[in-house]
């Protein structure tokens, strides 16, 4: 029996220690604290032994958390020793997080491939996984403009941006009660609604099919930048406006993909129900709505980000003095950045959860579907 297995990111891994010790120190000699020789020897003592450890035949959870722990503790380590000396990092900080990075990915490919037997230990290495990649996108980002010493104005690190969300939390909550629970989801609901309805009535009126689609497309098209100033000028400058551009956006996207999942039942099915003498109605509840519930949460799905990007941008053209959109125009012409990259993280979250909600109801509505259980949304 094999004892040891290839593990190629633990073989790069201790590849870039090695390159990083003639590379040593950390910093350069003028920085303001020094990482001293012990934490360094620590850092590389973590990252060494969780590669060495990855060719073992340790269980996959127990080597997983090793290389979560070395990973992420080496990463702390690093990340704290630049905090104060912005820009004096030498190329051994960077070889080292690198290092660090590919733990990580190694952590996350034995994670991808345990097949937990509870529902709770599955939900659980769903949530991990995506949650261990983010991490480590905002760790390289903070690694990178700290100690190359990129300009704030440029791009502020994730640190700054995290504290300027903990002092603005009274004015973010503000805009987002104005552009999302006002211009998004009125926005939204309209929107796909009167597609949804517009739908069926294309679909039982076959001139209304044969013309609304074609001019769907053509709506689509049009450019926000175009529509905003029209809607501000028609509707005010409050919310309704901001609406008015999240219903254009969200209707035809409906209007198109629900008339298409009408059309999905197959022929058979719908012979059996004419032999059963079933009316129009009676085939639409009973048959064509199910077979196109696919289609109109893929709509609903593409909306939710659409409605959000919609808004924001209609914002830029007039608004009252609250809203993501305004806070951005306005924040950016006073070079807050670290503002702006905030209102940036609060619409990326919303729109995530607002997506994660309808995936959500997808699931427990079409249960049936071979995509749901398939275990795919």
């Amino acid at each position: 029996m094999k004892q040891f297995h290839f593990s190629w990111q633990g073989v790069v891994c201790l590849l870039l220690c090695l390159a990083a010790i003639p590379a040593l120190p950390l910093l350069a000699a003028d920085a303001a604290a020094p990482v001293s020789s012990g934490t360094t020897f620590v850092i590389f003592i973590l990252i060494a032994a969780a590669a060495l450890i990855s060719f073992t035949k340790l269980s996959e959870t127990l080597c997983a958390a090793i290389l979560f722990f070395a990973a992420h503790a080496a990463a702390w380590l690093l990340l704290a020793g630049i905090s104060g000396n912005e820009g004096k990092a030498q190329a051994s900080f960077f070889l080292l997080i690198a290092a660090a990075w590919l733990l990580a990915w190694r952590c996350v490919s034995i994670l991808s491939t345990i097949r937990s037997r509870s529902a709770a230990g599955s939900y659980t290495l769903r949530l991990l996984i995506p949650a261990i990649f983010g991490a480590w996108i905002l760790i390289i980002w903070e690694a990178a403009t700290r100690g190359a010493g990129i300009p704030f104005i440029l791009l502020p690190p994730p640190s700054a941006i995290g504290t300027r969300l903990a002092g603005s939390v009274s004015t973010l909550w503000t805009d987002v009660q104005q552009t999302i629970f006002k211009s998004v989801l009125i926005g939204y609901i309209i929107g796909c609604a009167s597609g949804f309805v517009v739908a069926i009535l294309a679909d039982r009126v076959a001139f209304l099919r044969r013309g609304l689609l074609p001019i769907g497309n053509l709506v689509s098209a049009l450019p926000i930048i175009g529509v905003a100033p029209i809607m501000v000028m028609w509707f005010g400058f409050d919310w309704e406006s901001k609406a008015a551009v999240v219903i254009i956006m969200t209707f035809f996207p409906m209007l198109v993909n629900t008339v298409a999942g009408l059309a999905a039942s197959g022929n058979m099915e719908r012979d059996l129900m004419r032999t059963y003498a079933s009316s129009y109605w009676q085939t639409l509840f009973k048959l064509r709505l199910p077979a196109a519930a696919p289609f109109i949460f893929n709509a609903l799905k593409i909306n939710s980000t659409l409605a959000l990007i919609g808004a924001i941008v209609a914002e830029f053209f007039g608004t009252p003095m609250s809203g993501m959109g305004f806070r951005i125009s306005t924040e950016i012409g006073r070079m807050n950045v670290d503002m702006v990259w905030a209102e940036i993280a609060v619409a990326a979250v919303a729109g995530s959860v607002f997506y994660g909600i309808v995936a959500i109801i997808e699931r427990m509505t079409t249960f049936w579907h071979p995509s749901i259980r398939g275990g795919q949304t």
